[in-house]
């Protein structure tokens, strides 16, 4: 069923890029407000996830090049047009397809992303 709704690239992006549907709610909100910086007490309980798990997925997202973060404030902000382009319609599939959007995500195997990005080199390191 994905394969009809989602195309291979966004599915692949899905893939590269959200590894909760919690990481794919906070990236959709602070690009639904591009001009607000978030700090993760806020983003969490607009999200209402426990601050430990905001932490990780906010600079998952920002280490990913989807977010910018300065003085512990998170805003929408991607490296490349490319980026800004496929979360836009990320954002447009996930509102009219949520069950296959998630359904991506919930296949995914964490443990790989999760041993991948032990070995992954981070600029705050």
């Amino acid at each position: 069923m994905t394969d009809d709704v989602i195309p291979g690239d966004l599915r692949d992006f899905i893939l590269r890029h959200i590894d909760s549907v919690a990481q794919l709610e906070a990236l959709l909100l602070l690009r639904a407000n591009p001009n607000e910086g978030w700090d993760i007490e806020q983003t969490a309980a607009r999200l209402y996830v426990e601050q430990g798990e905001v932490a990780e997925v906010l600079a998952r997202l920002s280490a990913d090049g989807l977010l910018r973060c300065t003085d512990g404030r998170y805003r929408f902000g991607c490296d490349a047009a490319e980026q800004q382009a496929m979360v836009d319609r990320l954002a447009a599939a996930y509102s009219l397809h949520l069950i296959p959007v998630t359904a991506i995500i919930h296949a995914k195997p964490r443990r790989i992303r999760e041993f991948a990005n032990a070995f992954k080199f981070r600029k705050d390191r």
